[in-house]
């Protein structure tokens, strides 16, 4: 842990000590997830890569945040990076989560306070290759790990890991574990989450002759870090090579992990959209889609 802390430097302890007094702003739209039907495609961005999403009836929770703060535990304090923004519905005001889908074990990702508060005998989880440590499999219906091109029957829901560009390690030297990118499908609906992702082409094999409905692209913390997250533009690219009918952007307004300006994604996402910025579904955490 201290070889951790001392790895961090001082330009993190500068920005936790700039944080420590700053409020958390409230979100600017209060998603009402339990009121969907049940039936159709429906999207909320919770926050940064968290989405509820209903396809049909069946829920599924990305890569779910709902901490103040992402970092390491000690005691009762969380040595990490603090909201910007409040999650935009807390559990209470969601519906019963059917599936949690996990793309890698970065702490703005695979959130441990979140994940235990979501345990559940009624709950799956899918999370990528050699991650479920991390987890209380026992106190889950049924936790799934899966490697690239590996897939999984969830109820009406097959999920398909397919490989981004990214790394999984949590804590720099467990380097071994895995990251996905995945292709969720239903009779009626596909939708892929991108995860945490640089620019690829592994979304080129995602298309099919199948209608693919959304595509969850991340489009932030490019700055400086563009050999392990794609720019809005390379996003928007990968979503299109994917087939993807319309984008809902993810990644962004939520946390502070790197130099570009806060609404520098969204803006530049709306700009690659070009003539059709209707694809771009939702660009304020809390806003709903409906389809």
């Amino acid at each position: 842990m201290a070889r951790f802390l001392r790895r961090a430097g001082p330009a993190f302890f500068r920005q936790m000590s700039r944080e420590r007094k700053r409020e958390i702003l409230p979100a600017p739209n209060a998603p009402d997830p339990k009121a969907w039907l049940q039936h159709g495609l429906h999207a909320a961005w919770l926050g940064h890569s968290t989405v509820v999403l209903m396809l049909d009836g069946f829920t599924i929770l990305t890569d779910p945040v709902f901490s103040e703060r992402i970092g390491i535990k000690l005691g009762r304090v969380v040595i990490g990076i603090k909201r910007l923004v409040e999650v935009a519905a807390p559990m209470s005001e969601l519906p019963p989560i059917d599936l949690v889908l996990l793309s890698h074990a970065h702490m703005d990702h695979f959130d441990l306070p979140t994940l235990r508060q979501l345990e559940n005998s009624r709950t799956h989880v899918v999370t990528a290759y050699r991650t479920c440590d991390l987890l209380r499999p026992k106190h889950y219906a049924q936790v799934h790990e899966l490697r690239w091109n590996q897939s999984v029957q969830i109820g009406p829901a097959r999920i398909l890991a397919f490989e981004v560009a990214h790394w999984g390690a949590r804590m720099r030297n467990d380097v071994y574990r895995g990251y996905n990118g995945y292709l969720i499908e239903t009779e009626k609906y596909r939708v892929v989450f991108g995860g945490d992702t640089a620019y690829t082409e592994s979304f080129k094999r995602v298309r099919s002759s199948k209608p693919l409905h959304m595509a969850i692209m991340p489009v932030g913390a490019y700055d400086p870090w563009i050999r392990v997250h794609c720019n809005p533009e390379q996003a928007w690219a990968m979503a299109n090579h994917a087939g993807a009918e319309f984008v809902l952007p993810v990644h962004h307004q939520t946390f502070q992990l790197s130099h570009e300006p806060a609404l520098d994604p969204i803006e530049r996402l709306v700009t690659a959209a070009g003539a059709h910025p209707e694809r771009v579904c939702l660009q304020e955490i809390g806003q709903e889609f409906h389809l």
